[in-house]
């Protein structure tokens, strides 16, 4: 930001009293409300920006020392001062609150200072109480002085007139999230459709059961050939060559590993079931792997239709754990602290059946084929946005159109699987979502 432009904003801010709430929403990213105005300090290294927004939900939640102090010594406080740095892009708020023997005074240093930038909790005193960033250009360290910044060769102190202030901080959130917003799209969908070529590949290079149904009846044929002939077959011969059932001339090569001619036979007859099995069941790995193709695409679309950077953070979470390689038939995500699980698949969604724990939550659009969504609890009870929001996933990658939807909702001991990953259950609530 410019040093005219943060002028101006101090100057909007002086005329706040209290801040009513203060908490870190995004890793680098402040909310705060001023009385009842929601303004937002973003302190990201490429680039520094204040702003106003309409459509925030929060979904995630930081408990880091910084964060505890940030709510200890400025949530619910009054405002003593803002005040802008006059060799620098530094805006200081002054808070005081009172606590349960005296009230103390605290100091939130926002530096705007391109990649150097950082929110830093001082005491009246000057002295560190706790830091966004620790590791940055300087020693900032808790109960030491702030060692002060070398101020910029050049500063914009030019006049600024900003007739709606409102506006023109509502305006710098929309121009900067249409450019988050396109990066965001084209880096997510890239990273989509890498995944959806691997699976392709898969699904390319599946057996096809016609093949796999000839190579057992060749084996099968293989042991009847030589259950025929176990008194002719050497333990230690390597070849058979003679004549089929048909008085045709067959040569083929006997296992290695049989101790006689008769384990010979029962290998052959081994291999020709394990092929018919792996006949019969190649359609499931194929539906599987196409189920995973579906579930990708929807999310594809669901990253092709945000509105908000959020949306997409929120499919590709970060704060989530990543799950083991076996552990492909479901996707976990992460809301507002709380790992949701989706089923990628019928497969997916018995795991999620079985991986469940009494407690937790089951969610699944009501009176038509769903992914299996389980919000994990840790018998905490779910906050509603969350409810709300895991709702939307189920039916983001269930429903097939655009439009308004029921979602059931109940504990997991409430549900009663049956065959596969159809179940019965029963005291549920059900939530209205809309998705486009």
């Amino acid at each position: 930001m410019k040093y005219k432009e943060l002028r101006e904003i101090v100057k909007y801010l002086e005329q706040f009293r209290h801040l009513n709430d203060i908490a870190r929403v995004d890793d680098n990213v402040l909310r705060a409300v001023f009385d009842k105005e929601e303004i937002f300090f973003d302190l990201n290294r490429s680039k520094n920006l204040i702003y106003m927004r309409d459509d925030f939900v929060k979904t995630r939640f930081y408990n880091a020392p910084f964060d505890k102090m940030l709510a200890k010594k400025c949530k619910k406080s009054l405002i003593e001062r803002i005040e802008l740095d006059e060799n620098d892009k530094i805006v200081r708020i002054h808070c005081r609150k009172k606590g349960s023997y005296k009230e103390e005074s605290a100091i939130l240093q926002l530096e705007f200072t391109g990649r150097h930038a950082n929110a830093i909790m001082l005491d009246e005193k000057g002295n560190v109480l706790e830091a966004l960033h620790h590791d940055f250009h300087r020693d900032i360290k808790p109960g030491r002085p702030l060692f002060p910044l070398t101020p910029p060769n050049k500063l914009d102190r030019s006049e600024l007139h900003i007739e709606n202030i409102k506006n023109y901080l509502l305006g710098m959130y929309k121009e900067d999230l249409a450019k988050r917003l396109q990066i965001a799209k084209t880096s997510k969908l890239l990273q989509l459709q890498k995944q959806k070529e691997k699976l392709q590949q898969l699904l390319q290079n599946l057996d096809q059961e016609s093949t796999l149904l000839h190579e057992a009846n060749e084996e099968e044929k293989k042991g009847q050939i030589v259950l025929a002939n176990l008194h002719t077959i050497k333990p230690y011969q390597r070849v058979y060559e003679g004549a089929d059932f048909e008085g045709n001339a067959i040569r083929f090569e006997l296992p290695q590993e049989a101790k006689s001619a008769a384990m010979m036979s029962d290998l052959f007859f081994k291999r020709a079931k394990k092929l018919r099995q792996k006949a019969q069941n190649i359609h499931i790995q194929r539906e599987n792997i196409q189920e995973k193709l579906d579930f990708l695409e929807k999310k594809a679309n669901l990253v092709r239709n945000a509105k908000k950077v959020e949306d997409i953070e929120l499919l590709f979470s970060k704060s989530a754990k990543k799950e083991s390689k076996k552990d492909k038939n479901y996707e976990r995500f992460n809301i507002a602290g709380y790992d949701v699980y989706i089923g990628k698949n019928r497969k997916g969604n018995i795991e999620l059946l079985k991986k469940a724990k009494a407690s937790d939550v089951w969610l699944h659009l009501k009176d038509m084929p769903s992914a299996h969504v389980i919000i994990s609890t840790n018998k905490q009870n779910i906050p509603m946005e969350v409810l709300e929001q895991a709702a939307k996933l189920c039916a983001s990658f269930s429903a097939k159109h655009p439009g308004s939807y029921n979602v059931d909702y109940t504990q997991r001991r409430n549900v009663k699987p049956k065959e596969g990953a159809n179940v019965e259950y029963v005291k549920y609530k059900t939530i209205r979502v809309t998705i486009e």
